[in-house]
């Protein structure tokens, strides 16, 4: 059998899967290689913690090199262009050829996008500015605090809720509940639009019992940080005295250049098997548009969330069908759309949302009510991703055996 080469693009969490099973699943002779152009990992699900300083930024990195399974190739190096064509792809320090390709650049954060955005908002959907932010709540002496979801598609569905309810925790544990109110404004006509009505109500309630003001429907225009005010479409503008806000996302740049995007910027996929328009070009997470059941107005369709647990699915189904392929076999694994998220709402208490993205007539999604089970199953689910590849069996089995299994969920190791 002829070698073959696979080559994976970006080491976010679809890709490390990606890489990690395609290299199980298929003999030495075929090359998975893995090019990252950050030799840190940083988890981000645990940015929220970072941002409440109940996580040190050591705590939630780690090297690449210590996440891949061995015979890994991994390439650390940015990747500047795709060419379809040929089928290589020119990264900072090398061109590299491929048979196979997975893209899982995520998005990319576009602050600038709005004007006044990136000179007067705080985040914490990076690395840094969650470490950034984390002075700022602390060094916070009171006044109003808007948490805006400022365009849409943005990543993880539930995170914008989370961290209103997780900065207004941090605040009343500061003594700080008589000083301090806390806005989350969002252009969608409820929480979670997606997942439907009833868990909309419920994530309401939620932000309503943790001293949250909920704004729907308002699409963030503009930001005016002389005057510390932020406005909105069709709607009044409101003064902050600390302004927190999910930027506007973009698709893959090398992808909308190399022709692999929508009008959009995002890489349209088949739902299933995630393949591209393009022979052997995949596409996973973040950087993907994916059509799902129902409307989220009369003239526009829902698409699935961007999250991690998707590229994590997503990642296993590529890679296994890809190596079946290689294989000359006839199995081949189809993405099911299931997806589930813990929604932190501070002092050790989360809710869970588990459900089919792919149900007919529209996503049938559930809420499971605020338990201390739920935050501790992503306490676990972080210790298991960021332990070394050697030790992630070793480190699986002890989360379960003291008590991950009420996640209920499937992890490949």
């Amino acid at each position: 059998m002829t070698g073959k080469t696979v080559l994976i693009l970006g080491g976010g969490i679809g890709g490390l899967v990606a890489a990690n099973e395609l290299r199980r699943l298929l003999p030495k002779e075929h090359r998975i290689m893995l090019v990252e152009k950050n030799p840190q990992h940083a988890f981000a699900p645990s940015f929220l913690w970072l941002m409440t300083g109940d996580r040190q930024p050591e705590q939630i990195t780690r090297d690449v090199r210590q996440l891949v399974r061995p015979g890994v190739e991994l390439v650390l190096s940015e990747a500047q262009a795709i060419d379809l064509s040929n089928r290589r792809v020119q990264t900072s320090a090398q061109t590299l050829n491929y048979d196979y390709l997975i893209v899982a650049l995520g998005a990319e954060l576009a602050p600038g996008a709005i004007p006044g955005l990136a000179e007067s908002a705080q985040t914490y959907y990076t690395f840094d500015g969650a470490a950034k932010l984390r002075d700022a709540l602390q060094n916070f002496a009171g006044g109003k605090v808007a948490v805006v979801v400022s365009a849409l598609p943005y990543k993880c569905p539930g995170a914008p809720h989370e961290g209103a309810m997780l900065i207004a925790n941090t605040l009343r544990q500061r003594g700080l509940s008589d000083k301090v109110e806390v806005h989350l404004f969002t252009p969608e006509p409820q929480p979670m639009p997606v997942a439907g009505p009833v868990l909309g109500d419920a994530v309401k309630q939620m932000l309503a019992d943790r001293g949250v003001a909920f704004h729907p429907l308002h699409k963030l225009t503009q930001v005016d940080s002389t005057a510390h005010e932020i406005a909105f479409d069709g709607k009044e503008s409101f003064r902050y005295d600390l302004l927190v806000a999910i930027p506007p996302h973009r698709g893959p740049r090398i992808a909308q250049e190399g022709g692999m995007t929508n009008e959009a910027g995002w890489i349209p996929v088949d739902r299933t098997t995630l393949q591209t328009k393009h022979e052997n070009v995949y596409a996973i997470g973040d950087a993907t548009a994916i059509s799902i059941p129902g409307r989220w107005k009369p003239d526009v369709p829902m698409m699935l969330p961007k999250a991690g647990v998707f590229a994590h699915a997503q990642a296993e189904v590529v890679a296994r069908r890809i190596a079946a392929e290689i294989a000359g076999t006839s199995g081949r694994d189809n993405f099911p759309g299931i997806g589930y998220c813990m929604l932190e709402a501070g002092e050790s208490l989360a809710g869970f949302a588990y459900g089919n993205f792919f149900a007919e007539p529209s996503p049938q999604i559930e809420l499971h009510k605020l338990g201390k089970s739920w935050h501790l199953g992503k306490v676990l689910f972080e210790q298991w991703w960021l332990s070394p590849y050697g030790l992630k069996r070793e480190t699986l089995r002890l989360a379960l055996s003291l008590g991950g299994r009420t996640l209920g969920i499937p992890i490949s190791i």
